[in-house]
């Protein structure tokens, strides 16, 4: 038997995997730079490394030059900016997401995991139109925790028996054998990884595989 023929929930990271709103991100971080008269100016390259971190290594590494109660000051204005970028324009919405989810939604309870500011994938699934396909998500600026650690906390909360987790970075890797799941890797995304229980170049192939599974 197919060791995914049981699985009754996917769970997904957001940046990397569902969209690349990276643009948006680094907008965000310059209305506020602009707003404050700060002679800085931070591109997609910037931040696409940056993807996947928790809140306090990414201000180290995206606002160096503030001390770490300032960042987290600036943090919030920034972020602010970042939720008007989303509803205003989003970002790029990976080919077969929509569709995908939708088929998907009708065999498996859908939920989001992400390392993102609080309201971000409500803001990210109001703006893609999915929000009626997600069961629940878990930001890691709601609770502060480890993706790990939300995990567990929807595995608790449905009483899941055979989720998986999806993601794009070796990190998201990580964070799944800490909980422990099984890992599916998106290779179209930010980061790389050679530790995977599964693996998919586009969205389309993923969600083919677990619609018959």
């Amino acid at each position: 038997m197919n060791k995914f023929s049981g699985t009754d929930a996917l769970i997904f990271d957001m940046d990397g995997t569902l969209w690349d709103g990276v643009e948006t991100y680094a907008q965000g971080f310059n209305d506020y730079f602009q707003k404050n008269s700060l002679q800085r100016q931070l591109t997609k390259a910037d931040i696409a490394g940056y993807m996947g971190w928790d809140e306090s290594k990414f201000l180290e590494a995206t606002l160096p030059e503030l001390p770490y109660e300032e960042r987290k000051s600036a943090y919030q204005q920034i972020i602010q900016h970042q939720y008007d970028r989303i509803t205003m324009h989003g970002g790029l919405l990976y080919q077969g997401v929509i569709e995908g989810l939708k088929k998907l939604a009708a065999k498996y309870k859908l939920f989001i995991v992400s390392n993102c500011p609080e309201f971000t994938i409500d803001h990210f699934m109001k703006w893609a139109g999915i929000t009626h396909l997600i069961t629940d998500t878990v930001a890691h600026g709601k609770n502060y925790k480890p993706k790990h650690e939300n995990i567990r906390l929807l595995i608790e909360k449905y009483g899941l028996q055979n989720p998986v987790y999806i993601g794009d970075t070796d990190s998201d890797s990580k964070q799944s054998r800490l909980v422990p799941l099984p890992f599916v890797f998106v290779s179209y995304g930010f980061g790389k990884t050679e530790d995977y229980d599964l693996r998919f170049d586009t969205f389309d192939e993923f969600a083919n595989f677990f619609l018959v599974v």
